[in-house]
């Protein structure tokens, strides 16, 4: 068995412990009854919700994941018995407004941004920041289509080690130095990543999600993420 990196164990350990702080959030935010209906919005395997789930009644057949990748959405059927539920980028979801409870969306939006195949060629800040918000705004309003409460969480900009990459002060780049940057540490660095993520700041999170509350998950006395709430009183 190969030995994990010293690196990797430390950010796992952090990212870990940062998911338990999340998931008490979650839960302490909304009364969740075996028939309350969520929605996991890019979900990948339901792994992560099922997590967040844990020690409510909620019924496995009222827990709906939604993921681009067809293969994980089955696996997560297959394994916790959750409504697989197959999307295309544009993050539309083929259901009534207000069909959920609750709608929860972890580290997805911060990747509604541009189409993949100009990831890498998108040198201009300006250009891309503002096509990322548009389809930010699109996806935000599908969000709160949906469900009649939501919790979106999303890695803060200014916190120093960005969680794409674990490097240091990287998100704070000029695009036109991030992305050769990247291409050369995805060569040897011990995580590699593609730069297709707009990491928004608190005024942006609070225009998109109008009606939420912004609330901060800190680590070691700085704010690591940002999540909108709405929940019923």
């Amino acid at each position: 068995m190969s030995k994990v990196n010293p690196i990797t164990k430390i950010v796992l350990a952090f990212s870990q412990r940062a998911r338990a702080k999340r998931a008490f959030v979650f839960r302490n935010s909304f009364l969740i009854t075996e028939d309350t209906k969520v929605l996991d919005l890019g979900s990948e395997s339901g792994a992560n919700i099922n997590s967040v789930l844990q020690g409510t009644s909620i019924k496995p057949e009222n827990v709906y994941i939604a993921d681009i990748d067809d293969s994980l959405i089955q696996k997560g059927a297959d394994k916790f018995g959750f409504v697989p539920v197959l999307i295309d980028e544009t993050g539309r979801v083929p259901f009534d407004d207000y069909f959920f409870d609750i709608v929860y969306c972890s580290s997805v939006i911060e990747h509604v941004t541009v189409p993949k195949d100009q990831v890498w060629l998108m040198y201009s800040d300006s250009e891309f920041r503002d096509k990322s918000l548009r389809r930010q705004k699109e996806f935000a309003s599908e969000i709160q289509r949906l469900g009649r409460q939501y919790f979106v969480q999303t890695p803060y900009v200014h916190f120093p080690v960005e969680s794409h990459t674990w490097l240091p002060f990287i998100a704070w780049l000029p695009r036109r130095l991030l992305i050769p940057l990247l291409k050369a540490t995805n060569l040897f660095w011990v995580k590699s990543t593609t730069p297709d993520w707009y990491l928004l700041n608190r005024k942006e999170m609070s225009s998109l999600f109008m009606e939420a509350s912004i609330v901060s998950e800190k680590t070691i006395g700085l704010t690591k993420s940002i999540m909108a709430i709405k929940s019923k009183p």
